[in-house]
């Protein structure tokens, strides 16, 4: 069966090796590797990263 790609080039599904979790000292939603466990980026608009899944 074919499988049709996504329109615009858009991303199907989460981003892999990427998880999110919120910091609850400022509010904002970091971004962290999984693999190495570094923080990667801090989202300072405010929300969260779109496509990335969240720790628990």
């Amino acid at each position: 069966m074919a499988k049709n790609p996504p329109k615009n080039n858009a991303r199907k599904g989460a981003v892999k090796g990427r998880s999110q979790s919120l910091n609850s000292k400022t509010g904002l939603w970091t971004k962290r590797d999984t693999k190495t466990g570094k923080f990667m980026d801090v989202k300072t608009s405010g929300g969260k990263f779109k496509g990335v899944s969240k720790e628990k």
